[in-house]
């Protein structure tokens, strides 16, 4: 009788010591709840407060895509390319009020530059003006042609049988301006196949 009286009173104590734990840390246990529910709030909170982005002043560029790789030249009918770059610029001065040249084309087999486009007017968005986004331009084929070699005798956008090659290849260097002058860097295209013959 007095061992089963000592595992009794031993079981109660044990009982009586976690409850007394619980009661002691209760409020650390409970704080610690607390914190784990506020965390996604926090987590919230701190993705859409950020600091608004660093870009440079001057526009930075890069090439995304072209709406498709062969077009024919101007004498084989009407066609264009969308060619799809992104931008940042720091202070946000893209575009002209008066539609001035702010997109330039250089076509990279003869360094002679196309039309140059126009950026709408962007105004001023604030404290940061920092911006950033996509440009397409859209390139009509009546401003290029096949382009062959001196000694094939052939002049520029022939589209008879007798020229030398079906395909003629180029790609586009392009920059920007901003309201400021600045220039951006310079990116390429990737190659673009003109259909040179019917």
């Amino acid at each position: 009788m007095y061992a089963l009286v000592c595992i009794f009173v031993r079981k109660l104590f044990n009982i009586t010591q976690l409850l007394v734990y619980t009661m002691m840390h209760y409020s650390l246990i409970k704080k610690r709840v607390r914190f784990l529910l506020f965390l996604p709030v926090l987590s919230f909170l701190c993705h859409h407060c950020v600091q608004p982005p660093d870009y440079p002043v001057e526009p930075v560029i890069a090439f995304k895509s072209l709406s498709k790789n062969q077009i024919p030249q101007r004498n084989l009918g009407t066609d264009s390319i969308a060619i799809s770059f992104s931008f940042t610029d720091g202070d946000g001065d893209l575009g002209f009020e008066d539609n001035e040249n702010s997109i330039f084309l250089t076509d990279t087999r003869d360094n002679v530059e196309k039309l140059p486009y126009s950026i709408p007017f962007v105004g001023l968005q604030g404290v940061g003006n920092g911006i950033s986004g996509d440009i397409t331009v859209v390139f009509a084929n009546n401003l290029t042609c096949c382009i062959y070699p001196v000694d094939s005798g052939r002049i520029p956008c022939d589209t008879s049988f007798r020229v030398p090659d079906a395909f003629d290849t180029l790609s586009f260097k392009i920059r920007i301006k901003d309201r400021a002058g600045h220039f951006s860097n310079t990116i390429e295209t990737t190659p673009i196949y003109l259909k040179c013959k019917k």
